[in-house]
């Protein structure tokens, strides 16, 4: 059984709306092109270019940090800015993680673990401040700053998590992105069965970040290595024109803004299940994504040493 939660704010956030976009088909799309372009952008000023991956993670940093000056400015929803944003955090998320295994030496399951224990951590503070990790209540800062860091996590567990799948363990960037489509599948089906909404956006959220990288990979890297090798060049420049045709499209329509909201309210209606329903099966999520993941792993190490 489903309720409604009226969240109220404080007069003082009045003046500010929802500062992320509608999730619709459209959401979707531009995120995982978005996610394909962190893979294939970085590998681009990384190994075409010759930044390295210090440099290019200077680069990146310098763009992230100036993109999200203005976003915090923002009092509303800016789907240029806002899905900028997101495009250098998919870079710039890549990096860290790529930076860690490259550089530092850390291996994939380290990072892959470390990631996850730094987003829960993230969703729980931000729980614990906020009552709410609803996308559609972003109009305080805090919240704008929570969401952001979340989506930083995302990104960078994504690229270890995928990476690990497809490289680590063998399985190729096909077969990755295959399983993580069929997850994302289950993800929708228990949410039509009742799965909590707002669990149910993260989970397909953090999940789309190894779907795009694993189609970054598949066609830009050589046939040698299992990919269709188009080229990170090639691979960006047409994933990069389809986010930007796909922007302008809803600047245009306004597909992407939530209609019901009014300028001068900060009143936002969601549904969800009850708290203790929501813990119970965030909890089951969290188990069931452990099991499979950690038996899945056993299982593949134990084939790649027979």
């Amino acid at each position: 059984m489903q309720e409604v939660k009226i969240i109220m704010e404080k007069p003082k956030y009045e003046a500010m709306l929802n500062k992320v976009s509608e999730v619709t088909i459209f959401f979707w799309i531009i995120k995982v092109l978005c996610t394909t372009v962190g893979e294939t952008v970085s590998d681009f000023l990384n190994v075409t270019l010759g930044f390295g991956l210090n440099g290019t993670s200077v680069v990146m940093g310098i763009l992230l940090a100036v993109a999200l000056v203005f976003q915090f400015r923002g009092k509303k929803y800016m789907a240029g800015v806002y899905w900028l944003n997101v495009a250098l955090l998919s870079v710039f998320g890549t990096l860290v993680t790529d930076t860690l295994t490259d550089e530092l030496g850390f291996p994939l399951e380290i990072s892959t673990i470390g990631f996850s224990i730094c987003l829960l951590l993230t969703f729980l503070v931000w729980y614990h401040y906020e009552k709410t990790l609803s996308i559609h209540s972003i109009f305080t800062r805090r919240r704008e700053a929570f969401y952001w860091l979340a989506i930083l996590f995302t990104f960078a567990l994504g690229t270890a998590s995928g990476d690990l799948m497809a490289e680590g363990l063998g399985l190729g960037y096909l077969p990755t992105g295959i399983i993580v489509c069929a997850v994302i599948l289950c993800v929708g089906i228990g949410y039509r069965l009742g799965l909590d909404s707002v669990l149910s956006f993260w989970v397909a959220y953090i999940m789309t970040r190894p779907l795009g990288a694993s189609l970054g990979d598949f066609l830009s890297q050589p046939r040698s290595n299992g990919g269709l090798g188009l080229g990170t060049t090639f691979t960006s420049v047409i994933f990069l024109a389809a986010i930007l045709a796909t922007v302008v499209f809803l600047i245009i329509t306004k597909k992407d803004v939530r209609g019901s909201a009014s300028p001068t309210q900060s009143t936002t209606v969601e549904r969800s299940g009850s708290s203790r329903r929501v813990l119970v099966q965030t909890i089951a999520v969290i188990c069931i994504f452990t099991l499979l993941g950690g038996s899945g792993y056993a299982l593949r190490q134990s084939s790649l040493a027979n």
